[in-house]
């Protein structure tokens, strides 16, 4: 799939640690997107960020299920 016109904007990515969500973080980056991670796995958000590279994505460290 084609992403365009995307380059320059910011998004958000929930359960960016693993799977389809970290996925969606690696095509959106290369897509020139500013992107915030957010997991409740602390662990595979350092990993994805230090593959990633410093200053490319910025982690957030939270449970999304949890209203409080």
């Amino acid at each position: 799939m084609q992403l365009t016109g995307l380059g320059g904007r910011v998004a958000v990515v929930t359960g960016a640690a693993s799977g389809i969500g970290q996925a969606v973080v690696r095509r959106l980056i290369r897509e020139g997107v500013r992107v915030a991670v957010v997991d409740i796995y602390e662990a595979g958000l350092r990993q994805l960020c230090r593959e990633l590279g410093e200053g490319v994505a910025e982690p957030y460290v939270a449970d999304l299920a949890d209203p409080h």
